[in-house]
């Protein structure tokens, strides 16, 4: 799917800020290395797929096809284009958090890999990477609360992956920075309205997404207490009955086949919440079973039927099935 997309410039939906009339311009011309699969942001985590998949899989079938679609966006000329283009008049909030976060777990991911030519992209982003990593310490500061939304502006989510970035390229100080904003934000919540949850147009859980977040920032034991005054309601007796998956009538619209995505979103914020409590604990088989039933019913609904989904879905599907941010 995302090979299929990520050099496909239509359809597309820009998030686009414009001071002149100099400032129109195709998706292609405006963001030369990530201008497929509908959006910014779809196309950043399309790169990120294929990226993972190389790193999972160095002997995949589909390397050299990988290979000459990554080498066609990472290009010094299209990352420099990227770069004027983020830095550019009133576009300070381009694609925060999630755009962002997303670009910056490829970054880590190319810094994880002892593949020569990963590595050589990882270099080739680098220019972009400080530009985000210095705008984005600026605006947490200036955050003063949280964004509980279940769509892209949500804040858990993305500091969720910006802080495994931080810590997998060793930004001790980005770390820092995010670790006390989500301490700040988060660690006196309690009885998150779970059963308000999903809205119809989510991709993520707000109440999920935040204890994932949350394990990444506590110990086991300060976890395991938190999430008792978090989520009260986590069954003991190991069922997987008690959160049911969202349901897509039409997959076609691109609002409501967001569910697909909550449901596989879902399922991997639930085995992270579960791999960050004590392995006695006994929450933790009821937090499997509706991680697993979740990603049966997600992983059903990927397919190539409506580019609606089929030009992001992928990437939430590997990053369950890999675990990525949990291993």
């Amino acid at each position: 799917l995302a090979l299929s997309c990520i050099h496909q410039e239509y359809p597309n939906k820009i998030s686009h800020v414009m001071t002149s009339d100099a400032d129109a311009g195709t998706p292609r011309e405006l963001t030369p290395a990530f201008y497929g699969c509908f959006d910014w942001h779809s196309s950043v985590h399309g790169h990120w797929l294929l990226v993972r998949l190389l790193r999972m899989d160095p002997d995949t079938p589909f390397r050299d096809s990988i290979v000459a679609a990554l080498g066609q966006s990472f290009t010094a000329e299209k990352i420099a284009a990227e770069v004027a283009y983020y830095l550019g008049p009133d576009r300070k909030s381009f694609e925060r958090p999630y755009g962002i976060a997303w670009f910056l777990q490829l970054v880590a991911e190319m810094h994880e890999s002892d593949d020569e030519v990963l590595q050589g992209w990882r270099e080739t982003l680098r220019p972009l990477e400080t530009e985000i990593v210095a705008r984005t310490r600026a605006w947490l500061p200036n955050l003063v609360y949280p964004i509980r939304l279940g769509t892209h502006n949500q804040s858990a989510f993305a500091f969720g992956l910006m802080l495994d970035y931080a810590r997998i390229v060793g930004d001790v100080e980005f770390e820092a920075a995010l670790v006390e904003k989500t301490l700040a934000f988060h660690l006196g919540d309690t009885n998150c309205p779970l059963a308000y949850e999903p809205s119809g147009e989510d991709f993520l859980s707000p109440c999920l997404m935040e204890a994932d977040l949350m394990r990444r920032v506590l110990a086991e034991g300060e976890f395991a207490v938190w999430l008792a005054l978090f989520m009260p309601s986590i069954p003991l007796d190991g069922s997987g009955d008690w959160l049911a998956p969202g349901v897509v009538k039409d997959a076609a619209d691109g609002k409501l086949v967001h569910l697909d995505g909550v449901n596989l979103s879902r399922a991997w914020a639930l085995q992270g919440i579960a791999a960050g409590l004590p392995e006695n604990d006994s929450r933790r088989a009821a937090l499997a079973a509706a991680a697993a039933r979740h990603q049966e019913t997600g992983i059903a609904a990927v397919s190539d039927e409506h580019y609606s989904g089929s030009h992001w879905l992928g990437s939430f599907a590997t990053y369950l099935v890999t675990r990525r941010g949990i291993d």
